[in-house]
């Protein structure tokens, strides 16, 4: 099982110095890759409840920042770490927007991209990018759709009651086209992947959930007649570290470490690790990245 940690984005870490000094030595380090996410706002009021926790909002998610900026300080500050979105709001972006922007992470980077897009859960940050709640799984077909074009295509052309893209040039093209690792947890969203995606971005959950839904991806997969054994599963684990705590969500390093060699056992390919719920500062976040990746080397060889 690969290693990836979460770069900093938001809360306390939401700073250049933090995202130069934790992507740098992180790579140092031996971390296979380099993650961001995507927020918008914080509802004073929301209409939905966050899916982790007890369905607050987290507070250090006041302030986040925004995705390709942060991967593109990323790239600048590291030469072999993948760099990866968990994920993207796919339907927020105009698809040649969002294709651009991810296409120029890409060239930037080498080719070191890996493209992760969900749907959101938040109507809130939808109304707020001008963007219609109702009928959005259709709209991320699309975006998935108009995306393989862009990417791959010269010239581009690109029809659909949404969008329309004349016959253009669109450049840069990505180095290669980029892994594309969906998320969700609904069969849908679990057929998709194995549809469609190189992979499936879950988060934590009781092994026996996780491999049952990884059990529909595969299905799927096998539908569509693609090869299951090609596809990845990359869990993000967003831990709290203490003495007294749950696992996987919270516990020591140790504890935490060995749900997620069971995962590796269950099929798990990467984790991400984002510590910056836990962590104080650049320096303890790096300490707590080195632990966790010391202890899981020792239980993964």
């Amino acid at each position: 099982m690969k290693i990836g940690l979460a770069v900093p984005q938001y809360g306390r870490f939401a700073g250049l110095s933090s995202v130069l000094r934790v992507a740098a030595e992180a790579e140092s380090m031996g971390f296979h890759s380099l993650w961001a996410g995507d927020r918008l706002l914080t509802p004073l009021r929301p209409k939905d409840r966050y899916p982790g926790g007890d369905g607050s909002i987290p507070e250090a998610h006041r302030v986040f920042l925004d995705p390709f900026a942060v991967l593109s300080v990323a790239a600048s500050a590291t030469s072999t770490a993948r760099l990866g979105t968990s994920a993207l709001n796919a339907c927020w972006y105009p698809p040649v927007v969002l294709a651009r922007s991810l296409a120029t992470i890409d060239h930037l980077s080498g080719g070191r991209l890996e493209v992760g897009l969900g749907l959101g859960w938040s109507s809130d940050e939808y109304a707020a990018a001008g963007v219609p709640w109702k009928d959005r799984a259709r709209r991320y077909e699309a975006t998935l759709d108009a995306l393989e074009a862009i990417w791959t295509s010269d010239p581009v052309s690109f029809e659909h009651d949404l969008w329309t893209i004349a016959p253009s040039h669109i450049e840069p093209k990505p180095v290669r086209r980029p892994p594309l690792l969906l998320g969700g947890f609904a069969e849908a969203a679990l057929r998709r992947v194995g549809r469609r995606a190189d992979g499936w971005l879950p988060a934590t959950l009781p092994i026996p959930a996780l491999t049952s839904m990884w059990r529909t991806v595969c299905r799927s997969a096998e539908e569509a007649d693609r090869d299951p054994g090609a596809l990845r599963m990359i869990l993000r684990a967003n831990p709290i570290v203490t003495d007294r705590g749950t696992p996987p969500r919270s516990g020591t390093v140790a504890e935490i470490c060995a749900y997620l060699a069971t995962a590796a056992e269950a099929g798990v390919h990467e984790v991400i690790l984002d510590l910056q719920h836990t962590a104080t500062d650049d320096r303890h976040l790096l300490e707590l990245a080195e632990a966790f990746k010391d202890d899981l080397t020792a239980r993964l060889t």
